[in-house]
């Protein structure tokens, strides 16, 4: 795996890419979580090395954060380096997903058409979305910005789950979630799971329900010392492409 850190995509904004030794590969475009107000963009070697195994280079993404950002700052900065992404490197299909803060960003991105559209593109430019226990509705740190309790759960224009069965059809989506994640998010995530068979998607809807605590599987490997994280988008990818 060849990686590149710190390039600059957008003021100074930064992303690191890993690339397989081969000029000939798909792009896996991932966001970190945090909470939106912590986490970082390195640290993905653990999964970029196995995708990299079968030709998947990876964009790690920085995003603003609170208490410096305001929604949907984040959102945007993500949507402007996938258009960064998709004029500076020249790669065959993409995947965009993301992990607890970061999978809320790459629902957004999926179900709200807006912001891609801003760039140019559409969720439909994406071969395959991989939403890790991201929060379907609103983001507990949106609400604690418009003064809501953290706790509430509101699905509202600032929510994935608000746009579900506004579009005609939707690229193929994996959504991962712990069976001991964060408290409502297993129930969130089939309830969005549900609604998108209830609006006829159940093809473009995949679920995993893994072991463990909150996105725990992210930075795991396994018994051949391969990123579980990454195992579950190549099971993902296998399935969609056959």
């Amino acid at each position: 795996m060849i990686s590149n850190y710190d390039i600059i995509y957008k003021n100074n904004l930064m992303l690191d890419f890993h690339l397989p030794e081969s000029e000939n590969y798909d792009l896996f475009v991932y966001f970190h979580g945090g909470g939106l107000t912590a986490g970082v963009r390195g640290g993905v070697e653990v999964f970029a090395k196995t995708l990299a195994k079968h030709n998947i280079a990876t964009a790690s993404i920085e995003y603003s954060l609170y208490p410096n950002a305001k929604y949907p700052d984040f959102i945007v900065d993500c949507a402007d380096a996938i258009r960064f992404l998709k004029d500076n490197y020249k790669f065959n299909k993409l995947y965009v997903g993301g992990s607890s803060a970061g999978g809320y960003i790459s629902m957004m991105l999926c179900f709200d058409e807006t912001f891609l559209k801003r760039v140019g593109l559409t969720p439909m430019d994406v071969n395959g979305f991989i939403h890790n226990a991201g929060q379907p509705t609103t983001h507990f740190r949106v609400l604690e910005e418009y003064g809501f309790d953290f706790r509430r759960l509101i699905v509202d224009e600032k929510s994935p789950l608000y746009y579900v069965g506004s579009a005609e059809t939707y690229p193929p989506m994996l959504f991962i979630v712990s069976d001991n994640d964060m408290p409502c998010r297993y129930e969130q995530t089939l309830t969005t799971v549900k609604t998108m068979e209830y609006f006829g998607h159940k093809d473009k809807a995949f679920l995993k329900v893994v072991s463990g605590k909150h996105c725990e599987q992210t930075w795991k490997t396994d018994e051949n010392g391969e990123g579980v994280f990454a195992n579950l988008i190549l099971e993902f990818i296998d399935k969609i492409s056959n």
